[in-house]
């Protein structure tokens, strides 16, 4: 006849059944929280490594959360920003105005999005596949150039008509570098989208090196942002509290990437053997 051997409470000994199934130990499945409270009930103490597992996974969600959080702040700040200068611009009242709208739709909005494309937490296209979002990701940085190009063209056509010299501030000189990078970062994508065009390259090290490269290009065209609030028209236009608060978001826009790229990429690489 089989049956249960009754095990005393505390005891090492794992429920076992008599008969024909002697000496087979039984699995009984505990949650986590079954198997800590037991624990603490009969005055034992949950192992190190458990204690250690539980913190980790702790921490990893609280993680993401913020990352989540952080990602969705891009998205709002990257569009806030873009539509405050336009505001403030107003696209249209004189050939300047155009400016700053497009300089910001490009190295605020449009790149942003390009690249926030690839947050596993943020991304507005979870749905597409890897490659889906890379074509959108080229699409969109492909946008922002066109818009920058447009930009830098008419400030140029600006400046010539006042007689003014070009290239003659720091944010002159960091739009220019913003958007020759730009334009040399677009070029290389187009290997990472048809990698059979460099068939002696690692596909892995030239994803590695294309977001390198792409992050030193979001700098500066944050750099070129934060150079234009500086100048004359702006400082102008915005005083007080507000200037702060408008260039506090690239500098938010700008951690967030920071962070993304490094983890996806730069810390993986940092970590392998």
């Amino acid at each position: 006849m089989s049956g249960w051997v009754d095990v005393a409470p505390g005891s090492e000994a794992a429920p076992r059944r008599s008969g024909g199934a002697r000496g087979r130990a039984l699995s009984i499945p505990f949650s986590r929280e079954e198997t800590t409270a037991s624990g603490r009930r009969c005055g034992l103490q949950p192992p190190a490594w458990l204690t250690m597992a539980l913190s980790m996974e702790t921490e990893s969600h609280i993680y993401r959360a913020l990352r989540t959080a952080s990602g969705a702040a891009a998205h709002l700040v990257a569009l806030g920003f873009t539509i405050f200068v336009a505001v403030l611009a107003r696209p249209g009242s004189s050939l300047f105005s155009w400016h700053p709208v497009l300089m910001s739709l490009a190295f605020s909005f449009l790149m942003t999005e390009a690249l926030l494309v690839f947050s596993p937490e943020s991304s507005l296209l979870h749905s597409l596949s890897r490659k889906g979002r890379a074509r959108c990701h080229w699409v969109l940085q492909l946008l922002a150039l066109l818009c920058a190009l447009l930009g830098l063209g008419l400030v140029i056509l600006h400046k010539e008509q006042l007689g003014k010299a070009h290239l003659a501030t720091w944010h002159g000189r960091a739009g220019l570098l913003a958007v020759l990078w730009a334009g040399l970062q677009c070029s290389g994508g187009v290997g990472l989208l048809y990698p059979k065009l460099l068939p002696r390259w690692p596909l892995a090290k030239l994803k590695l090196y294309h977001a390198t490269s792409g992050l030193v290009g979001y700098l500066l065209g944050s750099a070129s942002l934060l150079f234009g609030m500086c100048s004359l028209w702006f400082t102008a236009t915005v005083t007080s509290g507000v200037w702060y608060l408008a260039v506090l978001c690239p500098v938010i826009t700008s951690l967030v990437i920071m962070n993304q790229v490094s983890n996806a990429y730069l810390y993986r690489k940092r970590i392998q053997p």
